[in-house]
């Protein structure tokens, strides 16, 4: 947690360094050679590296932890009752959680007045119709969509091998065990390019803000803003729904009993971190019993991820109005499996937030470039979206255990 609390802190100076070099001491040098021939293009130099090794990392992170985590939860058969209500709960939060991410994203409008121009070298998706769009997310070359980075169709084909993994006893054992250990050393390639995060941040906001002056500073209040209210809505108004209408208790029942939790997960900003004290939380002050809660809470802690869906459709929408791109109604169809998917897979990884924002900006068509513009804010962020992980998690143990006839505590 030190670690990852010292890489947070490093990227918000990074961030900010950023904002003082290109705001203030490069108008100033602007005049000097040497700023605009020699360091400018180096600084630009790092950043692009930066975003190279991100645009590395997304594919097989993706594919690793995909097949890896649909192969050990394992068939509906083998999950029984318990698995068959936990998973469709933790997929509806999280799509509503999605919704309210478009919702306040737009309401608020974040990055609508940027209109940064968008590099020449940046693809973008054309729009596509309705049927194109469903057609092209199953993958005739898997290895193809690998090599074009056609993020829809590499979860497909994960999903499917994660899948069959599941149906074939031990041989599928040995494959999902191989992608369990490759996700590892993914994880370690990531934790290797996030400690140049800081570097890369530096490069990448001190480029934008030289270029684009203090006009892009004004849409981060919006941001902000429009994270933390839509999380504040989502926990007071679909937690408090679920415990009132499946566990027959007070929201400030359960609010109260969990708020250890919460405020761990607040400060620390880790779902993993959180976990012995959101089952302490749950076992000892809601009444669930042990099966239930070793059970679903971990998986929650993987694949529950709601606030971390609603920061990254927030997050989507800003950086689409910085770089002046309409989302069409397929690009947010997109947005929805991407923002899902992406959640997902963002557990337990230090720096995952801008990873798998890259994934998402990669799969709806923007400009992987918008990551700078969110990641020195990611830390005040990171708390809320943790926040919600963590009472979600804990919402949908209750509802589970309520359903099993669990008697919870009064």
């Amino acid at each position: 947690m030190e670690n990852r609390t010292s890489l947070l802190l490093k990227v918000s100076i990074g961030f900010f360094l950023g904002i003082l070099f290109g705001f203030i001491i490069a108008p100033i040098l602007n005049d000097s050679y040497i700023l605009t021939d020699y360091i400018m293009p180096f600084v630009d130099l790092i950043g692009k590296i930066f975003l190279t090794l991100l645009t590395m990392l997304t594919v097989p992170l993706v594919v690793s932890l995909i097949i890896s985590g649909v192969a050990s939860i394992g068939n509906v058969k083998t999950l029984g009752r318990i698995g068959v209500k936990t998973l469709p709960l933790f997929l509806i939060t999280t799509e509503i959680a999605i919704m309210f991410g478009l919702i306040f994203g737009n309401l608020f409008q974040p990055g609508s007045k940027i209109d940064i121009p968008i590099n020449t070298q940046t693809t973008i998706n054309p729009p596509q119709s309705i049927s194109d769009f469903i057609l092209d997310i199953f993958p005739n070359n898997p290895i193809a969509s690998m090599a074009n980075n056609n993020m829809l169709q590499i979860i497909i084909f994960a999903l499917f091998v994660g899948i069959a993994c599941t149906l074939i006893g031990n041989f599928g054992k040995r494959v999902a065990r191989f992608f369990e250990d490759f996700a590892k050393v993914t994880y370690s390639l990531t934790y290797m390019v996030m400690s140049f995060a800081p570097y890369g941040v530096f490069a990448l906001i001190s480029v934008t803000a030289a270029r684009y002056g203090l006009t892009i500073l004004r849409p981060f209040a919006k941001v902000i803003a429009a994270v933390y209210v839509g999380s504040f809505i989502h926990v007071i108004v679909i937690y408090s729904l679920l415990i009132i209408f499946f566990c027959k208790r007070s929201p400030k029942w359960f609010f109260k009993r969990i708020q250890g939790a919460a405020i761990t997960a607040f400060v620390t900003r880790s779902s993993a971190a959180t976990l012995p004290i959101t089952i302490a939380n749950v076992r000892d002050k809601l009444g669930v019993s042990e099966k239930i809660s070793s059970f679903v809470l971990p998986l929650g802690a993987t694949l529950n991820m709601d606030g971390t869906a609603l920061y990254q459709t927030v997050c989507v929408l800003f950086i689409a109005r910085a770089f002046n791109v309409p989302l069409t109604l397929t690009m947010q169809l997109e947005l929805f499996v991407f923002a899902t998917v992406a959640s997902i897979g963002t557990a337990g990884i230090t720096g995952a937030g801008l990873i798998m924002l890259s994934v998402v900006l990669t799969g709806v068509g923007l400009p992987i470039e918008g990551v700078a513009l969110v990641a020195g804010i990611d830390v005040i962020l990171g708390s809320a979206r943790t926040c919600v992980n963590v009472i979600g998690d804990a919402a949908v143990c209750a509802v589970v255990a309520s359903s099993e006839r669990e008697t919870l505590t009064v």
